[in-house]
């Protein structure tokens, strides 16, 4: 049996008792954490791995159950009501089942001939999901990604060879090596890691990227970004892109969308919007409002793996005119063949930058008519509920300090000791980021951590991000109590 075949006529009935033994395994390995991750320190963790992994012999039939067992025994659950740190879903049970079947029959995008149904599929996905945000079906393209890095790396290729190509022959300086005029990104300073990474890719180099100062909930401020554009055409740089973040990873701010697309394009600049998060606000009447003017962006990146209940990966990368997307053309005569082409055979290569590439647009779209619009932007409108809730519990609690309200799903608050420990900024720092890493050792949740913009201590903060719609207000207020309790801990500890 362990040398089956998941596809052709027979390969659903090699699955099947493979598939009860992980189910099995996964209900037992639940049980043996026993909350939201397994206690103990890392090294412990690690050896409990090790000697699982080591101790199955090759030709074990029995490895398949014992490693699921081990791997859920080991893992954060973003199921678990305590597990509350990332942007990192747990997934819908059918969109777990549709991408069983993509699996066992494992096409792959980059030939019509290795996914015939998949790449119509893909096509029909993604001019749906453009109507959504706003564009034109009939001039609008895009692809399914890795998620928001690789589809932020797209946007900012297309915008370079877009913008740079068209700067009437100039040769514009893109390493900062030549004295030419430089090219430049315009991003918050809550913006994404990963576009100082792509610009370093793309040859722009990280310091092309200007941070553009944000407000309390860190959003971009609009007249700073007026202001500094102003300033790269006095200096004769060139403005080659605007990002805008609908859904920050910390605070969920949404930036000015429509004020960004007016100034990016008085300027020549493209507008890219990274709405990896907070693109799954535009399943809710009720948040959707928060994205006004994302159609007016030439790309847009979003994350159904985030607020979409899918197992990653489900980015996607849409842009608003298919024209742009000339550079990033392929021709390879053993997957796309002109005379294919030409005689109805479709080709999805030259939209992706990768080759191989998994049917991830299947569990999407078998969740979207599973669910309907509607039904996902109730899970949508759930999380946002909870996140009301709990940073009201927060700001009712004498021994908690909120950042700010929540836009979205997720909101920043801190521990506050007592006498002068709640004064110095600097043991606040510590106090916090110990109670979470004890909050970790015991098993008993898992707590995000971040850092307000600025210098200086004071700035450390805890952070729950409530993607889990099944999740109770009550279930929410006892993990804020039990914040309270592990910087109680922490506190006598000083």
């Amino acid at each position: 049996m362990s040398a089956d075949l998941s596809g052709g006529v027979g390969g659903a009935a090699a699955l099947e008792p493979l598939l009860a033994a992980v189910l099995a395994a996964l209900a037992e390995g639940a049980e043996l954490r026993g909350g939201p991750l397994p206690a103990g320190l890392p090294q412990d963790i690690a050896a409990v791995v090790a000697e699982g992994f080591g101790a199955s012999p090759d030709g074990d039939p029995s490895a398949l159950g014992r490693f699921s067992r081990l791997l859920a025994a080991g893992s954060a659950d973003p199921a678990h009501p305590a597990c509350a740190a990332h942007l990192h879903c747990p997934p819908l049970a059918v969109a777990v089942a549709a991408d069983l079947a993509v699996s066992a029959l494992n096409p792959s995008q980059d030939s019509w001939d290795q996914a015939p149904a998949a790449t119509v599929l893909e096509t029909l996905l993604l001019r749906e999901l453009g109507q959504m945000v706003g564009y034109d079906p009939e001039h609008a393209a895009g692809v399914l990604t890795s998620g928001g890095t690789e589809s932020n790396l797209m946007g900012l290729m297309l915008a370079r060879d877009r913008v740079l190509g068209a700067v009437n022959g100039r040769r514009v300086e893109m390493s900062g090596v030549s004295g030419g005029p430089r090219a430049r990104i315009l991003a918050s300073a809550a913006a994404h890691f990963s576009v100082q990474r792509a610009a370093a890719l793309l040859g722009l180099g990280e310091d092309a990227v200007i941070p553009v100062p944000v407000d309390r909930n860190l959003r971009m401020r609009e007249r700073e970004l007026a202001g500094l554009l102003e300033t790269c055409r006095r200096r004769g740089q060139v403005p080659v892109a605007v990002v805008a973040t609908a859904g920050t990873t910390d605070t969920g701010a949404v930036d000015p969308l429509r004020a960004c697309a007016e100034l990016a394009a008085a300027h020549g600049a493209w507008l890219h919007v990274d709405a990896a998060y907070g693109g799954g606000a535009l399943l809710s009447d009720r948040l959707a409002p928060l994205l006004d003017g994302i159609g007016a962006a030439d790309s847009v990146s979003l994350d159904w793996h985030k607020l979409g209940w899918q197992p990653a990966a489900a980015g996607v990368f849409l842009v608003r005119e298919s024209e742009t997307y000339a550079s990033l053309a392929r021709r390879a005569v053993y997957l796309n063949p002109a005379d294919d082409e030409e005689a109805g055979y479709p080709s999805l290569l030259g939209l992706s930058l990768r080759t191989t590439r998994r049917a991830d647009a299947f569990k999407i779209a078998v969740t979207l008519r599973t669910l309907g619009r509607a039904g996902l932007g109730r899970l949508v409108d759930a999380c946002h509920d909870l996140a009301v809730a709990g940073a009201r519990t927060v700001r009712e609690h004498p021994r908690l300090e909120l950042h700010a309200a929540p836009v979205l799903t997720v909101f920043l608050f801190r521990y506050m000791g007592e006498g002068a420990e709640g004064g110095d900024p600097a043991v606040l720092d510590r106090v916090n980021a110990s109670l979470r890493r004890r909050l970790l050792r015991e098993g008993r949740a898992v707590v995000g951590r971040t850092e307000l913009p600025g210098e200086g201590p004071g700035r450390v903060r805890l952070k729950l991000t409530l993607l889990n719609p099944h999740t109770t207000p009550a279930e929410v207020e006892r993990l804020l109590h039990a914040v309270v309790a592990a910087g109680r801990a922490e506190e006598d500890l000083l």
